[in-house]
């Protein structure tokens, strides 16, 4: 685990914890828990899994989970192409997988911008797993997930990263690799295991069904506890969600008192 965040190793209820998002946060967008399995056989015993009948991209598998509430399990012939499974880690980074041809000219000026778009992102090592399950975290069939993924708005972003940040504060640095956002998001925690937050892009948008006002954050789940925690001191101070809108014209002094 890099040193970027640390967290105790608490045990994962993931019942308690999504109660204890909606209660300081008031989610609206189911919480789920991604998983990689070393074979599809694994991946198919977990309870009520769901298996595609289609071709996805990743991005509608986890949009079915918290779009949808379902628990969906595949393996690289479910996904459609190499920009999605390389993501997660069931296919390799091949040649043609970072020469980015396919996105140049559509995404990218160049062959050289498409190639330099592949070579930045944040993919899950591969040679281990076959299989990935996503499954709302307040099912419990993911018994701990190896990440998390959480979706909000700005206002809830911002006050969830506070209560990661209430003690053994770090600075939270992240990037932006542009379309093919997933690998800002769920390919680098899986990467590194560490959290980490992205502006969703045009594909999750589109055929994930992700909001335009949504942010993702992908966080192992160890750190979930230490959040609420944070969440729970600083509710108790008067910094809690909704944050009420004190007025542009108004004396300042009177709110900042109350607030620093």
């Amino acid at each position: 685990m890099s040193d970027v965040i640390t967290s105790d190793l608490t045990a994962f209820d993931g019942p308690t914890v999504v109660g204890d998002l909606n209660r300081l946060l008031r989610l609206r967008t189911t919480p789920i828990g991604m998983k990689l399995f070393a074979t599809k056989e694994e991946m198919e015993a977990i309870p009520r899994i769901r298996r595609p009948t289609d071709v996805h991209t990743t991005d509608q598998i986890v949009g079915q989970a918290s779009r949808n509430g379902w628990t969906v399990g595949i393996t690289v012939d479910d996904l459609v192409g190499a920009q999605c499974s390389t993501v997660i880690g069931l296919t390799p980074r091949s040649d043609e997988w970072l020469s980015g041809d396919q996105m140049a000219g559509v995404w990218y000026a160049t062959e050289e911008d498409a190639a330099a778009h592949q070579a930045s992102m944040d993919v899950a090592q591969a040679g281990t797993y076959q299989a990935m399950v996503v499954s709302p975290l307040a099912s419990g069939r993911l018994n701990p997930p190896d990440i998390c993924l959480i979706y909000a708005t700005p206002a809830q972003m911002i006050l969830f990263i506070n209560g990661l940040q209430w003690t053994g504060y770090k600075k939270l640095e992240w990037g932006c690799v542009g379309e093919s956002a997933c690998a800002d998001s769920w390919g680098r925690a899986l990467a590194t295991g560490e959290p980490s937050l992205s502006i969703p892009c045009f594909a999750e948008r589109r055929y994930g069904g992700v909001m335009e006002d949504e942010l993702l954050m992908a966080i192992p789940p160890h750190f979930l506890p230490k959040i609420i925690r944070g969440l729970d001191a600083l509710s108790g101070n008067g910094l809690r969600y909704p944050i009420p809108q004190y007025g542009v014209n108004n004396d300042v002094r009177a709110g900042m008192g109350v607030s620093y």
